[in-house]
């Protein structure tokens, strides 16, 4: 009987902290995370190349992003979850090394996402960075240079430091945690975002 109702209870708990979040749209972070540069909001997003929300979200972030406010600090998080993503966050932070994010970000989604390319090789990732006009020795020294090797460290922790349990996901100037599940759809993500940033703002 007892540990019935201490069931039910958790369930109430559970189903009222879930109603909450949906209330207002964001989650606390348990510990709030420094920010790179604290005169600037900072917003992070996590995402996954193999992950469909996260390609679906892409345009509606786009959008955003062009017109985001001047105080505002954009930061992508690859997510590392498993081994295959380990291997896309790596794809990323080379294309960040090389200086050609913006050149294959949308494409490397769309390979992945549409055309159904694994992209998880060293020679694959290659002939698909010296298709987007990458020389192929640049590539490999970026891909197995320190600096990514050191990024690559760094993701593995960036997680569960910030209580990422799924993707997307924004974190607002390390203070709060932003999906489709607090937020409704990834338009409502857009909405909280832009008032968690007015907030932080003020």
């Amino acid at each position: 009987m007892l540990k019935n109702i201490i069931k039910a209870g958790l369930l109430s708990l559970l189903v009222f902290s879930s109603a909450a979040y949906a209330a207002k749209g964001y989650k606390d972070l348990a510990a709030v995370q420094p920010t790179q540069d604290p005169t600037k909001v900072e917003v992070i997003e996590f995402f996954w190349y193999g992950c469909p929300h996260c390609y679906q979200f892409e345009p509606a972030l786009e959008k955003w992003r062009a017109s985001m406010p001047d105080n505002v600090t954009f930061i992508r998080q690859p997510a590392v979850f498993s081994k295959v993503w380990a291997k896309h966050a790596k794809a990323y932070f080379t294309a960040e090394v090389l200086g050609v994010v913006d050149k294959v970000h949308a494409d490397f989604f769309r390979a992945i996402q549409v055309n159904k390319q694994q992209l998880t090789s060293e020679a694959d990732l290659a002939k698909f960075f010296v298709a987007h006009g990458v020389d192929e020795a640049a590539f490999h020294d970026a891909y197995n240079s320190f600096i990514v090797d050191t990024k690559m460290r760094q993701a593995k922790t960036m997680g569960p430091r910030y209580g990422i349990t799924g993707v997307p996901a924004i974190v607002v100037n390390g203070k709060y945690l932003v999906n489709g599940k607090t937020a409704g759809s990834h338009e409502g993500m857009i909405k909280v975002m832009n008032e968690l940033i007015t907030q932080e703002s003020k």
